[in-house]
């Protein structure tokens, strides 16, 4: 969701990652070779990021992971969590989309030993980043045609993933940003899922 990102920030609003884990171990990468690449992909797209000390390949869905990120949310205070879509085949995907869900609720608990005010996001939204062949149907898609390019060096920044090794996820991944586009009427598109119902105070913004 590279694109949404730059676009919120466009539009003034603030948004903070958390990389849950350092993402290593991988064929060409290193912790510190991650650590550049993850700070080079954030400052590109004009964000600040929290690191949560997960371990990668590890993340288990447990009430100790859960009050970390709750104990973030509580710090950041966000209007919505952006979530990994499930199903999925990456484990660590599929617990870190349990960990967010439950440490949302966590973070508004009073009574607790999670550092900080308690705090209620609004919303969970899923974004699409699943290993499984599927398709899948969004519950609606956020028009990045003017974010597009910036998305794609944000991506290119993870050199060791993406670049040394000539990998064609970075096509596929404009080329699915196409066809969502097409879906919606635009050049280039992120999709998303929501669980809970949307509200709309009026109709200005659809496309």
């Amino acid at each position: 969701m590279g694109g949404t990102i730059a676009r919120l920030v466009e539009q003034g609003h603030r948004v903070h990652l958390v990389d849950m884990t350092s993402g290593e171990p991988t064929p060409l990468g290193s912790p510190e070779i991650r650590q550049r690449e993850s700070a080079a992909a954030a400052t590109i797209l004009g964000v600040q990021r929290t690191q949560l000390g997960l371990v990668n390949r590890r993340v288990t869905h447990d009430l100790e992971s859960r009050y970390k990120l709750a104990a973030v949310i509580r710090a950041h205070k966000p209007e919505a969590l952006f979530l990994p879509y499930s199903p999925d085949a990456h484990p660590d995907h599929v617990a870190v989309t349990r960990i967010g869900e439950d440490a949302r609720f966590d973070a508004k608990l009073t009574k607790t030993d999670i550092p900080g005010e308690p705090w209620n996001p609004k919303r969970i939204i899923y974004y699409f980043c699943t290993h499984l062949r599927i398709s899948f149907q969004p519950t609606f898609c956020l028009d990045i045609s003017g974010q597009i390019e910036k998305k794609m060096v944000a991506i290119s920044a993870y050199e060791s993933q993406f670049i040394w090794n000539k990998s064609p996820v970075p096509e596929m991944v404009k080329t699915i940003n196409a066809y969502f586009g097409g879906r919606i009427g635009t050049a280039h598109a992120e999709p998303f899922f929501t669980h809970e119902t949307l509200g709309f105070s009026g109709l200005d913004q659809l496309i």
